[in-house]
């Protein structure tokens, strides 16, 4: 009996430090990520998660962005690279992620470019 409390404890621990594997948790990160911008606020967006696929310690994530307000427009695609650190699933860098994703920055079309740097921290605009 002392063995099948081991492995149900085993189990449970290596579940746990793998992080959670759903959209929500992948969703969070890209909060975290965005929240982090010094360029954007969330309090006038709304970001949903499209589609997710899992692969170990990554995520490929294909999120909707809109903005809260109806008359300001509709909304726009980012793809996202996401690795899993500490539990928590964390946006990977344009560098981290492979580069090479285009000069946008992200923001809305029309959107005036804002700070000086033209990445977006592994964001990749879908067209």
């Amino acid at each position: 009996m002392g063995w099948v409390a081991v492995l149900v404890t085993a189990g449970f621990w290596t579940a746990c430090s793998r992080g959670p594997q759903t959209t929500e948790a992948v969703r969070q990160g890209v909060l975290d990520h965005l929240a982090s911008r010094p360029d954007l606020d969330l309090r006038g967006i709304e970001v949903q998660v499209n589609a997710v696929s899992f692969r170990q310690n990554e995520a490929e994530a294909t999120v909707s962005i809109r903005p809260r307000a109806a008359e300001a427009g509709g909304a726009f695609q980012m793809r996202y690279t996401l690795e899993r650190k500490g539990g928590r699933w964390v946006v990977k860098s344009k560098a981290e992620a492979g580069g090479g994703h285009g000069g946008a920055m992200g923001l809305p079309p029309g959107h005036p470019q804002v700070g000086g740097s033209a990445g977006g921290g592994g964001e990749r605009p879908t067209r």
